[in-house]
């Protein structure tokens, strides 16, 4: 599987999210390279699982939908 890519943009954010994070919740000043490479790490290695969580939980709601719409042409049957 390849791993998760951010735009720079998003890395950006990111980044500040974990900085600010690491300085209001660990009290370490964490500068942007290891931020970077933290998320690459993340995205790397936890990525695959929140994104496979998103799949199930996106299949979850399609198998629910589905099921309604089948239902829904049940009842126009005609019998």
């Amino acid at each position: 599987m390849k791993p998760i890519a951010f735009s720079r943009e998003e890395t950006v954010a990111i980044t500040a999210k974990l900085r600010t994070y690491f300085r209001d919740e660990l009290e370490i000043d964490l500068a942007t390279l290891p931020a970077e490479m933290l998320l690459d790490f993340l995205g790397r290695e936890i990525g695959p699982f929140f994104y496979n969580r998103g799949l199930y939980d996106a299949q979850a709601i399609v198998a629910k939908k589905a099921e309604d719409i089948g239902e829904a042409i049940a009842g126009l049957e005609r019998g």
